[in-house]
C-alpha cells in the first residue's frame, strides 16, 4: 500500500525554511531576456513609487549607461557615494556595502546582480552583496538578464556562441520573493539599439551584427518567458501543497559529477531538469583507488562547488565500481533517476571490464531511469590531456625497475643452462615486489622488460627472440599475462589501500576530536585538543575566536596557533555574523590569509575556527568539508558549556531565592518577637510601679539588645559579602577579649555555669578588638541557644606550644552536634534542630568571615566529656619581634 503520510524530516525542513524567509530581507528581481529591454528603468520607477510612499529608498548603485531617462529617474532617490577601490594603478569604482548597510533603508536598490567586484572588496559577486543585505533584514530590487543565469549559461552558449563568464547561482534567484519579467519584442529592441538608447557608438554596430541578432534576440526571449513560468507553475506547487507540505514520492535525481570540464554542462543540465519537475537533486563524486592530479582535484572542487551554488546536496563516497556505487546511493536516497554524461571510453576496454558505465548502469540499476547526456561539441581542451602528465612516475621507480631487473638477469647467469624456468619464476616475483614498491607504470615497464630479457637470456634458443617449442611459447605468454596482472592487480591494492588509510584518517580525526571534547573537563580543554589536532591533521595554524557574554565582540582563544591581525579579525567577524565561511578559498574576502568557518548553533553563531596553511598550499573540498566538522563539533561543545553555565546559572539564581525567602521568613519571625515584647512593656510602663515597673525596663532591655544583635549580624553578613569589611590590627590584652565579650552576652549565659581561663603571663595578641569581641561573644551565644539549662561553658585562650598561634576556646558539655552537621555549621540561615528561638543561623556564618579576615581560622571539634568545642586560632607572634 502506497504511503501518503507527509515526510517528518520534509516538514520540519519546510518549517525551518519558513523561519529563515521570515527573518531574511525580500527579494525582488527585475528579469530581462538581454540588456536594453528596460529593467533597470523599471527598478528605479518601482523604487520611486515606493520612497514616494514614504518608505525609506537608498540606491546602492545603478548604471545608468548615459540613458537621459534612466539618469531621471534617480532624482529625489538617496544616492550613496560609491566606494573607490585602487587596483593597478587605476581608481575602480563599486557599491560601499558598509555604508549601505549602516545607512539601515528599508530598500536598497543594487543594479546589476550578476556584477563581478573589483579586487580587494569584501566579496567577489555582486549577488554575494545582496545577500548580506537580505540577512541584515533589507529589501533588494536588483536586474538580471536570463543569459546570466548559472543553469542557463550553457544553453546561451549554445543560442549566441557567447561564453558568459558572469553568472549568478540558481539558488540565488530562488530566493527571489518577487521576480517580474520586463519584456520586449526583439524587432523593438532592434529599434532602441539603433536610437542609440542601448549602446552608443560602435558598440552598437558590433552588439547588432553578433548578440542582437532577431534570431538569437528571439530564442533568449523565449528562454526568459519559459523560465518565468516554470517559477510561476513552481509557485503555484508551493502553494498547492502548503497544507501537505512533502509527500513521500515524486521525483528526485542523481548527477553523477567528475573531474571533468564536461561536469559543469552536466550540473547546469540537471538543475534545469530539477526546476522544471520541482524535484530535489543530489551530486555525487565517486572516489576511486586512482589519485587525482592536483589540476583534476581543483576542478572537481569547482564543479562540486557549482553543484552546491545551484542548490544540490552533494555527496562524496569511495568505491572502484562507480555504477555499483551510483546505484548505491540512488536507492539509499530514494532518487529514481540517475544522470550522467556521454562518455567517450575505448570500446575494447569497456569490453574488458563488462561494459561502459552507462551499460553498467543500466544492468544493476534496475528501476531506475538512467539520463545520458552527450557533451557539447566543442573543440578539446588540450589541457585536460596534459592532466595526466602530473601522474607521471618519479625517474627513481625506473631506477628501481632498471636495478631489479638487473640483479635477477645477474642471478640467471650465474646459474647452469637448464634454469631458465627458475629463472622465470623469480622475474615474476621480482615484478610483484616492484608492484609494492612503485607505481603501475613501472610495474607494467618491469613485466615487460623482464618477460623481453627472460625470453633473450634465458629461454631456448639464447639470444634470440625466437622460440621453437610450444610449452615454451605458452608458458612464456602465461608469463607476460600473469606479471602484468599480478603486478597492476598489487599496485591497485596498494593504492586502495593508501585511499582506505586517508578515509581512516579522517575518521579517526573525527573519533578523536569527539573522545577528546567528551572527555574534557573544561572548554579551554576542549579547545586546545580540538586545535592541536587540526594542526596536525592539516599540516596548518589554527585559531578559534568565541563571542564575548555580551555577544558582540570576537575574543580569541590563548590556544590558538596563529594571532588575528585587525584584518584578519574582521574576515572572523564578517563569518561570525553572517554565518557563513570566508576567507581563503571562498569567494568572500578572498584576499585574506586564513580560512574562517562560523561555529553555528541552531539560530546563531558562538565563534569562528581559523585555518591557515602555508603559501602555495591549498584546501581540498574534502578537507574543507572536514573542518566544518570540527567547527561544529566545537560549536557543540561551546553550547555544552553555555548550557552548564546557564544550568549553575539558573540554581544559583534558585538557591539565592530560597536564600531570600529563609531570610524574610526568618526576619520576621525573630523581628516579631522581641518587638512585641517591647511593646507590650511600653504599654505596661504606663500602670507599673516599684519592682513591676523594673521588671518591665529589664525585659524591654533584653528584648532590644536581640533586636539589636539580630539587626548587627544582616549587617555584619553584609559587609562580609560585599568585602568591605577591613579588620584593624591592634595589640589586644586577651583577658579584656574574654571578659568584654562574656559581659555583652551574659544575659545569656543565666543558668549555665561560666567560667574564664586564660594564664595570667599570656601576651598581648595582634588583632581587631571589636571583630574577635563579636566572635567570641556569637560562640558563647551558640553555646547558651543550643545547650539545655545547668550546662558548663568555658572560655580558654593561651598561646600554642611552638609560639606561632594564639587560640581562644570556647566549649560545654552539652549534647553536641551530629556528624553530618559539621560541614554545614559554619553556612548562613544554618540552625540546630535543638536551637531555641532567637537567631537567624547567621552566627557561626560571621564568626568565620570575621576570623578569616584576621588571617585566622576557626575549627569544630567534639569535647570528649560530650559537647562542643570551637577554637579560633590567629597568627601570633611577640610585640618585640613585630616592632
Amino acid at each position: 500500500m502506497a504511503d501518503f503520510r507527509p515526510d517528518p524530516d520534509a516538514l520540519l525542513a519546510s518549517f525551518q525554511q519558513e523561519q529563515a524567509r521570515m527573518r531574511r530581507g525580500k527579494l525582488r528581481i527585475f528579469l530581462g531576456m538581454c540588456p536594453g529591454v528596460g529593467k533597470t528603468y523599471a527598478m528605479l520607477r518601482a523604487a520611486s513609487d515606493e520612497n514616494t510612499g514614504g518608505t525609506k529608498v537608498v540606491v546602492g548603485l545603478v548604471e545608468t549607461h548615459g540613458r537621459r531617462e534612466t539618469e531621471a529617474m534617480i532624482e529625489g532617490l538617496t544616492v550613496l557615494p560609491r566606494l573607490k577601490i585602487g587596483y593597478h594603478g587605476a581608481t575602480l569604482e563599486e557599491m560601499d556595502l558598509e555604508a549601505l548597510l549602516a545607512s539601515k533603508p528599508a530598500i536598497a536598490v543594487v543594479d546589476e546582480l550578476a556584477h563581478t567586484n573589483a579586487p580587494g572588496s569584501r566579496h567577489a559577486k555582486r549577488w554575494q552583496d545582496v545577500l548580506e543585505l537580505l540577512d541584515a533584514g533589507i529589501e533588494v530590487f536588483t536586474t538580471l538578464n536570463i543569459q546570466h543565469l548559472e543553469s542557463r549559461a550553457d544553453v546561451v552558449r549554445q543560442i549566441t556562441g557567447i561564453t558568459v563568464h558572469e553568472t549568478v547561482p540558481d539558488s540565488v534567484v530562488d530566493l527571489a520573493d518577487q521576480i517580474e519579467l520586463i519584456d520586449l519584442s526583439p524587432q523593438a529592441l532592434q529599434e532602441r539599439l539603433k536610437e542609440g538608447k542601448v549602446y552608443l557608438g560602435d558598440r552598437a554596430i558590433a552588439a547588432q551584427e553578433n548578440f542582437f541578432q532577431e534570431a538569437h534576440l528571439a530564442a533568449l526571449r523565449e528562454l526568459s518567458l519559459r523560465f518565468t513560468a516554470e517559477r510561476v507553475e513552481d509557485r503555484v506547487r508551493k502553494l498547492r501543497g502548503h497544507r501537505k507540505i512533502v509527500w513521500r514520492s515524486g521525483e528526485r535525481l542523481l548527477v553523477a559529477v567528475g573531474p571533468s570540464p564536461f561536469s559543469a554542462q552536466l550540473v547546469r543540465w540537471t538543475r534545469r531538469l530539477a526546476a522544471a519537475l520541482g524535484a530535489p537533486w543530489l551530486a555525487v563524486f565517486v572516489e576511486t583507488s586512482r589519485p587525482l592530479a592536483p589540476e583534476q582535484q581543483k576542478l572537481l572542487d569547482k564543479n562540486l562547488a557549482l553543484a552546491r551554488e545551484l542548490g544540490a546536496e552533494v555527496i562524496h563516497t569511495h568505491d572502484d565500481d562507480v555504477a555499483s556505487a551510483l546505484v548505491r546511493l540512488a536507492l539509499q536516497h530514494n532518487a529514481n533517476q540517475i544522470i550522467v554524461g556521454k562518455s567517450r571510453e575505448n570500446r575494447w576496454l569497456n569490453l574488458i571490464l563488462g561494459g561502459s558505465l552507462v551499460d553498467r548502469l543500466v544492468a544493476k540499476g534496475g528501476a531506475i531511469d538512467i539520463s545520458v547526456v552527450p557533451a557539447e561539441d566543442r573543440r578539446p581542451d588540450h589541457r585536460w590531456l596534459k592532466l595526466d602528465q602530473s601522474l607521471r612516475p618519479e625517474p627513481k621507480e625506473f631506477g628501481w625497475v632498471a636495478g631489479a631487473v638487473g640483479l635477477v638477469t645477474a642471478l640467471g647467469l650465474s646459474l647452469p643452462d637448464g634454469y631458465y624456468l627458475a629463472v622465470g619464476l623469480v622475474f615474476l616475483l621480482a615484478v610483484i615486489l616492484l608492484s609494492l614498491r612503485v607505481g603501475r607504470w613501472p610495474v607494467l615497464a618491469a613485466g615487460v622488460l623482464s618477460a623481453l630479457t627472460w625470453d633473450y637470456l634465458f629461454i631456448p634458443p639464447k639470444y634470440t627472440f625466437v622460440i621453437n617449442k610450444l610449452e615454451d611459447g605458452l608458458l612464456f605468454g602465461a608469463y607476460f599475462i600473469v606479471a602484468l596482472v599480478a603486478g597492476q592487480l598489487t599496485a591497485r591494492i596498494r593504492a586502495q589501500s593508501a585511499n582506505e588509510h586517508l578515509r581512516e584518517e579522517r575518521a579517526t580525526a573525527l573519533f578523536h576530536l569527539t573522545r577528546a571534547l567528551a572527555a574534557a573537563k573544561t572548554l579551554d580543554d576542549a579547545v586546545f585538543a580540538a586545535l592541536r589536532q587540526a594542526d596536525g591533521l592539516f599540516s596548518a595554524q589554527t585559531s578559534l575566536a568565541l563571542l564575548d557574554d555580551a555577544g558582540g565582540r570576537l575574543t580569541p582563544h590563548f590556544a590558538g596557533s596563529f594571532t588575528l591581525d585587525d584584518k584578519e579579525r574582521a574576515v572572523a567577524e564578517w563569518a561570525c555574523r553572517n554565518r557563513r565561511s570566508a576567507g581563503r578559498f571562498t569567494d568572500t574576502l578572498p584576499a585574506s590569509a586564513g580560512y574562517y568557518v562560523p561555529l553555528i548553533l541552531e539560530d546563531s553563531s558562538v565563534g569562528v575556527l581559523g585555518v591557515r596553511v602555508g603559501d602555495g598550499k591549498t584546501l581540498t573540498l574534502v578537507q574543507r568539508d572536514l573542518i566544518e566538522s570540527f567547527a561544529r563539533q566545537l560549536a557543540l561543545v561551546v553550547e555544552r558549556e553555555q548550557l552548564r553555565t546557564a544550568g549553575e546559572r539558573e540554581k544559583l539564581l534558585a538557591e539565592s531565592e530560597k536564600l531570600h525567602r529563609t531570610l524574610i521568613d526568618s526576619v520576621s519571625h525573630e523581628l516579631r518577637t522581641p518587638l512585641s515584647v517591647i511593646t507590650a512593656t511600653i504599654e505596661n510602663l504606663g500602670s507599673a510601679e516599684g519592682e513591676q515597673r523594673e521588671r518591665f525596663v529589664n525585659e524591654a532591655r533584653i528584648a532590644a539588645r536581640r533586636l539589636n544583635r539580630l539587626v548587627g549580624n544582616l549587617l555584619d553578613q553584609t559587609r562580609l559579602e560585599s568585602g568591605a569589611l577591613k579588620p584593624r590590627l591592634d595589640w589586644c590584652d586577651a583577658h579584656d577579649l574574654a571578659n568584654a565579650a562574656a559581659d555583652s552576652v551574659r544575659d545569656f549565659l543565666e543558668g549555665h555555669p561560666f567560667e574564664i581561663t586564660i594564664p595570667e603571663d599570656m601576651p598581648p595578641i595582634r588583632a581587631d578588638f571589636t571583630l574577635m569581641e563579636q566572635s567570641l561573644a556569637n560562640l558563647l551565644l551558640n553555646a547558651s541557644l543550643h545547650t539545655p539549662a545547668a550546662t558548663s561553658v568555658w572560655l580558654m585562650a593561651g598561646i600554642e606550644s611552638g609560639g606561632r598561634r594564639a587560640f581562644f576556646t570556647v566549649a560545654d558539655n552539652g549534647p553536641g552536634f551530629p556528624p553530618a552537621m559539621r560541614e554545614r555549621l559554619f553556612k548562613k540561615f544554618v540552625r540546630g534542630d535543638a536551637a531555641r528561638a532567637g537567631g537567624l543561623g547567621l552566627g557561626l556564618s560571621i564568626v568565620r568571615g570575621f576570623v578569616v579576615a584576621q588571617q585566622g581560622e576557626i575549627v569544630v571539634g567534639e569535647n570528649p566529656g560530650g559537647g562542643a568545642v570551637f577554637t579560633i586560632y590567629l597568627p601570633h607572634s611577640s610585640p618585640q619581634a613585630v616592632s
